[in-house]
């Protein structure tokens, strides 16, 4: 669960969890809007003004308040995706349950309410963790049962963080507590959350990483009861270690690598507050780095709280070359300022969900590369090719859109920089621009209006070599959101956005010569 390591105001995460709707977007918003409400009074203002920042292809919480994801599980042919969801988000209140949604394409997903509630326990609202089928009966609740294992903090305050069991025997929909008791009891320290289950097949038990500060604790268990502490991985430097990943992976090459993951806040010392991850080995009690160094599966400023979890095809079988991986789009600096409160009556939305691989780098190191979900070829409404466009200068398109992807390859022999003014506004003086310039790519969200109001995270960069005279971007823009693949992936860039529904326009440009953007294609989806 995000924590105060993504907060610079010092402002509490309790505090930040209540939210406080009343009025947070109205400075966002192209027209005066009053403060939201009630769903329904939000879904009549959104109808009566013809205004919607609602996601078009990405999924968002159907009202009030979502955060972080919880890694989906896959049980009768789809996966069971969690998130964390306040109910009363609009009163003040505060506190999650985890709600569920479920999907087989990983782009359509179904509501199916809250599955694990809040406040049915002394021990309050539920924060992060994990779900894990235990198809081995090894907790007791039998062959199958799905078992979540959650933070949790009794008393009320944010200082006391445990871990509590729940389990569902109906494929989890329903949710029932073992107990007010944890299984296992903080040691006395403030970090202490966000326990992610995985099953050492290898070995015949269960594996728990925990956030704790700038340690990821390892836990070992043969029934998801009782755990026993077993060593720890520390990186200090970039917060507190949030919502810790652990994967096995194969590359394309055959090498096997662990991957430790987490989300984490570099910004101090100019890093990415997304995901961390170090590629290594894990013995079952004690994972070791290839580098000391971590590298980051997203280098915008707002793919926080990420989990990934198995790819499987439709009979079931692990794809063990591959993963998926989901963000939440948003950021604790600035978590309730979104126009999609006041337009929509929520705040919550994902990124696309991702698919990750393991690949060698020039140096011999691997990394991981992300690509959207193959599911959105499924959902293309329209596809305007628009092929070889050669520009020097700026070239504004004969296009319009609020959500779509945009695929191009700039070529160049001698150029400063180059990209896109996406959601370009009619005078062209408001638009995101998205490229490369000099020896690296960037997104930039300073010229259109997003929650950032410091000004200090708007402009996010990743290395590209200027010699190679060519760079592949994939760009998924939507209402509140721009993601920027660049090359194969290794390099990803999500940012929340939102422009005025009226900045429909898309231009290209380039700095001091000209390029041909190549093989340019736009797709709008229908979801």
């Amino acid at each position: 669960m995000p924590g105060t390591s993504g907060i610079s105001s010092g402002i509490s995460r309790r505090s930040l969890f209540a939210g406080s709707a009343a009025g947070t977007a109205a400075a966002l918003l192209p027209t005066g809007t009053a403060t939201a409400g009630t769903k329904a009074e939000a879904k009549s203002k959104s109808v009566a003004t013809g205004a919607s920042y609602r996601a078009a292809y990405h999924f968002t919480v159907p009202e009030q308040w979502k955060n972080d994801p919880q890694r989906p599980v896959w049980i009768d042919g789809e996966y069971r995706y969690y998130y964390l969801y306040n109910a009363d988000y609009f009163t003040g209140a505060v506190g999650t349950a985890w709600r569920l949604a479920t999907t087989t394409d990983l782009v359509s997903f179904i509501d199916h309410g809250v599955a694990v509630p809040k406040d049915t326990t002394p021990n309050g609202d539920l924060w992060s963790g994990s779900a894990v089928v235990d198809t081995g009966n090894t907790a007791g609740f039998g062959a199958g049962a799905v078992v979540v294992i959650v933070t949790m903090s009794p008393g009320g305050g944010t200082d006391h963080q445990e871990q509590f069991l729940y389990y569902s025997t109906d494929g989890g929909l329903t949710f029932t507590n073992h107990g007010t008791d944890p299984v296992l009891p903080n040691p006395g320290v403030a970090d202490f959350r966000d326990p992610k289950v995985i099953r050492d097949e290898d070995r015949g038990r269960w594996v728990m990483a925990l956030a704790e500060n700038d340690k990821v604790g390892f836990y070992h268990s043969d029934d998801l009861k009782s755990w026993t502490y077993v060593g720890g991985f520390v990186h200090d430097g970039i917060g507190v270690l949030e919502c810790p990943d652990l994967f096995r992976i194969t590359a394309g090459d055959g090498t096997v690598k662990w991957v430790l993951g987490v989300s984490a806040n570099g910004k101090g010392s100019g890093l990415p507050n997304t995901y961390a991850y170090w590629t290594g080995s894990f013995d079952g009690s004690a994972f070791t780095a290839d580098a000391s160094d971590p590298q980051w599966l997203d280098h915008g400023w707002d793919w926080y709280g990420a989990v990934t979890f198995e790819k499987r095809d439709a009979s079931g079988a692990v794809d063990a070359a591959a993963r998926y991986a989901i963000g939440w789009v948003n950021n604790w600096d600035y978590a309730n300022t979104t126009p999609t409160i006041d337009c929509d009556g929520f705040n919550g939305t994902d990124s696309v969900v991702r698919e990750i691989t393991l690949k060698q780098a020039s140096d011999a190191t691997y990394y991981l590369a992300s690509r959207p979900v193959a599911g959105l070829d499924s959902y293309v409404s329209r596809t305007v090719n628009l092929g070889d466009v050669t520009v020097d200068g700026t070239k504004v398109l004969d296009y319009t859109g609020i959500s779509y992807e945009v695929t191009t390859e700039i070529e160049w022999s001698q150029l400063t920089g180059a990209g896109l003014q996406l959601r370009r506004s009619p005078d062209g003086g408001r638009h995101i621009d998205a490229g490369v310039y000099a020896d690296y790519a960037f997104l930039n969200r300073r010229n259109t209006v997003n929650a950032d109001t410091s000004g200090k995270w708007q402009e996010s960069h990743t290395p590209v070599d200027p010699s190679a005279g060519t760079v592949k971007l994939r760009i998924l823009v939507d209402r509140t959101s721009v993601e920027m693949f660049v090359d194969d992936g290794r390099y990803v860039h999500t940012s929340q956005v939102f422009p005025y529904l009226l900045d429909t326009r898309l231009a290209l440009f380039t700095i001091g010569g000209s390029a041909v953007f190549r093989n340019t294609v736009i797709r709008e989806f229908a979801v």
